[in-house]
């Protein structure tokens, strides 16, 4: 929180967006340490009250969160806010929260959807406009989209081979190292690269989920289950927006796209995953 707190007052600013710190060697992005610290403090103190919990405690579980979101989607950062609001929610699921609660909060968040639209940004709204017709700003808001579309549309069923893409190569994908570099792939690898990768996908979420399944307490089992579903929700969301079925909202594919923090992340992601599989036995002893 002191991190982000730091991006309000010396971080460095790219592309309109406030989101980093420069430490001299290496910049940090400290909304990408939060897709890892929330889950952690959430899954601490859910276990910590697994036998004695009450409605507050969930209460109080959500704002491990909903506060780091609010100072993450001020920066503007949209895409690292909705994920770190999916990993809280995942967290609060897979620890029980009662279906009515989860009910009443998406109708509760659904009727403040104009509220939520008066205070978005100008970028963003139109983000959301474009979604339904990209064609109507072709050279400006759309233009991700259509590129984005026509890149996968041209990979076919087995692509036009590795760097002999034309809309990634010649630089008409923007972000193509980055949030559409799925749409470079489809191009080079074409359909059966793309059932590949995500079957490669399929298995570490499974595996993920299976190490959960074998966790001997409730903080790494609601840890270990938390990495691998916030891992498909990176993976869904980034495939949907490059694809034109979500709004661009600027979210990596994992293990894929260029990126200091966020591989950083996910690497250490994994390594808590392989920590709790191999003292699976030791913390059941315990």
């Amino acid at each position: 929180m002191l991190l982000l707190l730091a991006v309000m007052f010396v971080g460095q600013s790219s592309h309109g967006a406030r989101r980093w710190l420069n430490l001299g060697a290496f910049k940090m992005q400290p909304s990408e340490i939060m897709r890892l610290a929330v889950p952690i403090a959430m899954a601490w103190y859910l276990s910590k009250r697994e036998n004695k919990r009450h409605a507050i405690d969930y209460v109080i579980a959500s704002l491990f969160f909903i506060l780091p979101v609010i100072l993450i989607i001020n920066q503007p950062d949209l895409g690292t806010g909705l994920l770190i609001t999916a990993s809280g929610f995942y967290i609060l699921f897979l620890a029980g929260l009662n279906w009515k609660f989860i009910v009443g909060a998406a109708i509760g968040l659904f009727s403040l959807a104009p509220l939520i639209w008066t205070h978005l940004h100008d970028y963003q709204k139109n983000r959301l406009l474009i979604l339904l017709d990209p064609s109507q700003d072709p050279l400006g808001s759309g233009y991700h989209t259509i590129q984005s579309s026509i890149a996968m549309g041209s990979g076919g069923l087995i692509g036009k081979g590795w760097l002999n893409g034309t809309q990634g190569q010649l630089d008409f994908l923007p972000e193509r190292t980055t949030d559409f570099i799925f749409a470079v792939f489809s191009e080079e690898f074409g359909l059966l690269g793309n059932l590949l990768l995500l079957g490669l996908f399929a298995l570490i979420i499974g595996r993920s989920l299976m190490i959960a399944s074998q966790a001997k307490n409730t903080f790494t089992r609601l840890l270990a289950a938390n990495i691998g579903l916030t891992f498909f929700t990176y993976i869904f969301i980034n495939i949907a927006m490059v694809s034109g079925i979500m709004p661009v909202v600027g979210v990596p594919l994992p293990l894929i796209s260029f990126g200091g923090t966020s591989m950083t992340i996910i690497l250490i992601s994994f390594g808590i995953l392989m920590s709790v599989h191999s003292h699976k036995e030791l913390v059941g002893s315990s």
